[in-house]
């Protein structure tokens, strides 16, 4: 036990010390932290977040430390995949596990559906129990689905309660939800009955039911397990800020709001574009280089194959092209033009086939009606091209050979490109993924042997 000094001077209001009281120390921020919160203070989530990705990954977990939970959780959702992923298996798995909690169930999800499956489950053990069974009810849907990207924050109501109830219960509860616009009706077995907008319920009469409010609605809905591509097309189609989801019993599950659908579209489109060349559908500047060559490589394989057709059959003309060389300089013009007209096929099919589904019948419109814009093309192309080389070579034949081939690869390069997509869709394949190598490869080889093949026949 240490004895107390009894001859120190008392701080304690006792005038009779000798010696003045020392001043109480401070603790001093450092200036680099407080520069730091005063750049996220007061900032957007989506700016926070373009500060943090400028960081080096260390700094990074500095300001996280420094900043509130709830501004650090709302930075970091907002953050790009694989820089969050990276920085919340950095962290401390209690403080990790705290900033997740701040979350809204669904992008808690998102994240911890980024992560490993070990690190995923550590960082359920440390949430607060209530949290961690509903991400974890959220992450047992399929993530391409209404289940996986539905937010279950939302303001449920009994068809029974009246307007006026209904209000009260929203002044008191609302702070809470993600989407305060609409309330959910259910019914005793929580069964989805009908949405109530917060105007409507305001300008209702008072005491009326909630059940008489939504009774001649018509309930737009879509299920737990709808692809999330349809429930974007669904949202956007009626104009919705929220879409409720249901399971097969009808019960009320979430809702998938316009910002989540937003980010589909958005995703889907950067997924199409790079499927398209035949790179990772999720891959981006930050994903780590190993991973992006085992995604591209196998495409680089089966491009090389295609790549070997096309020359094989540039072999089979060797004779051909030796005996006329401008032969060798114009194949190229037929095959350029044959996939220029093909990716224009194939970019309006893929974009119709993100808008909407696509039965046979329109299937086969689209089929019928890229050819007609392909073989017209072809027409005006082939007869300028012919001409041209018409009046260069002073050769008709070669002329016409030249445009005989150009609107026949047009042609061709416009029906491969709407049919892609249109087949890989029915076979249960992304429409995109690698298309345009399969267009490139159709429109070079058919270019090459249409050409070299009409020049073998009328000009040699």
């Amino acid at each position: 036990m240490v004895e107390q000094d009894t001859n120190l001077p008392r701080c304690d209001g006792d005038e009779s010390a000798q010696a003045p009281c020392p001043e109480p120390r401070v603790a001093q921020v450092p200036a680099q932290d407080h520069e730091q919160h005063d750049a996220f203070e007061n900032v957007h989530p989506a700016d926070a977040a373009d500060h943090l990705e400028a960081m080096p990954l260390q700094e990074q977990v500095e300001t996280v430390g420094n900043l509130d939970p709830e501004d650090a959780a709302n930075a970091i959702s907002e953050m790009d995949t694989h820089r969050r992923a990276q920085l919340i298996a950095t962290l401390d798995p209690d403080q990790a596990a705290h900033i997740l909690s701040q979350m809204s169930y669904d992008d808690a999800a998102d994240v911890l559906d980024e992560l490993s499956r070990s690190l995923r489950e550590t960082m359920l053990k440390r949430m607060h129990k209530e949290d961690a069974a509903q991400i974890a009810h959220l992450m047992r849907y399929d993530p391409d689905t209404a289940g996986g990207v539905m937010n279950t924050e939302n303001v449920i109501l009994d068809h029974g309660l009246t307007a006026d109830q209904a209000i009260a219960i929203l002044r008191r509860d609302i702070e809470d939800k993600e989407i305060p616009y609409y309330a959910y009706i259910v019914d005793e077995d929580e069964r989805l009955m009908g949405v109530a907008s917060l105007r409507e319920m305001l300008v209702a009469r008072p005491g009326v039911l909630l059940r008489d409010l939504i009774k001649d609605q018509t309930l737009i809905y879509v299920h737990a397990r709808t692809d999330k591509e349809e429930v974007a097309r669904t949202l956007s189609h009626y104009n919705f800020l929220a879409l409720p989801v249901v399971d097969d019993a009808g019960k009320f599950l979430g809702v998938v709001t316009h910002d989540d659908v937003i980010d589909i579209i958005h995703a889907e489109a950067s997924e199409d574009m790079l499927g398209m060349v035949g790179a990772g559908v999720d891959e981006t500047v930050d994903t780590p280089w190993r991973q992006s060559v085992l995604k591209r490589l196998p495409w680089l394989c089966v491009n090389m194959f295609t790549s070997l057709m096309a020359a094989i059959v540039v072999g089979f003309f060797e004779e051909s092209i030796e005996k006329m060389a401008i032969l060798a300089v114009l194949m190229g013009i037929v095959c350029n033009q044959g996939g220029n007209t093909g990716q224009q096929s194939l970019a309006v099919v893929i974009r119709q086939l993100v808008l909407e589904a696509m039965d046979r019948k329109k299937s086969s419109h689209a089929i019928k009606r890229e050819l007609r814009i392909g073989l017209l093309n072809g027409v005006v192309i082939g007869a300028l091209v012919s001409a041209a080389v018409t009046l260069v070579t002073k050769n008709l034949v070669l002329g016409a050979v030249m445009g005989g081939a150009l609107l026949m690869n047009m042609t061709l390069g416009a029906t491969v490109g709407a049919s892609i997509p249109l087949v890989l869709r029915r076979m249960g394949r992304d429409p995109a993924q690698a298309s345009s190598i399969f267009l490139t490869a159709c429109t070079d080889t058919g270019g090459f042997l249409i050409f070299l093949g009409l020049a073998t026949v009328f000009l040699l």
